[in-house]
């Protein structure tokens, strides 16, 4: 379903990444690792098609997983949350909605911060190079930091712990991120 909708690699490779991450927070915090790994591979599924009317991202994906017979509405909520900026609903509400929620961001950093590292690869990236770059707004200006700073609030997990599983996850994965 993801590659027959999305066509550009590095909107798959972000999709990647966060699959990786939520299937490592599903096992942290007691969740099903397949169904979060889902939720986290699907959850931008449909911005090529929605990138012009941002109201409309997740809309379209939940829809698609109806079509196909999707009933788990773990998943489906979990996908609608996403956007819960831009529509005003659905509102993260649990582990697995505010995973989502905090982790979408933070696998961008982490990408942005390898992109600038001479080699350009994951492994030299390190916990602390995420947490210097980390409050500099100049850098990767687009991500929401304080999206991320949830995970403390929602996850009850320090930030340095949450970018730490993160990176691992992606770590993990690197070949598959290109990175």
């Amino acid at each position: 379903m993801l590659h027959q909708n999305m066509t550009n690699q590095n909107l798959r490779r972000h999709c990647y990444a966060v699959e990786a991450v939520m299937k490592v927070l599903a096992k942290k915090l007691g969740g099903d690792g397949e169904k979060w790994g889902i939720v986290g591979l699907l959850h931008d599924g449909d911005y090529e098609k929605t990138k012009e009317k941002p109201e409309q991202h997740t809309l379209l994906m939940h829809q698609w997983l109806q079509e196909i017979g999707e009933t788990d509405q773990e998943i489906l909520e979990a996908i609608l949350s996403h956007n819960y900026e831009h529509t005003g609903k659905n509102q993260p509400k649990n582990k697995l909605e505010w995973s989502l929620y905090c982790c979408d961001e933070l696998t961008g950093f982490i990408v942005a911060i390898a992109l600038v590292m001479p080699d350009r690869k994951l492994s030299s990236v390190t916990v602390d190079s995420v947490l210097k770059k980390f409050p500099q707004k100049a850098f990767a200006a687009a991500v929401k930091r304080e999206q991320i700073a949830m995970c403390e609030e929602k996850l009850s997990i320090p930030l340095e712990e949450f970018v730490k599983i993160a990176l691992e996850a992606m770590q993990g994965i690197s070949g598959e991120l290109g990175l």
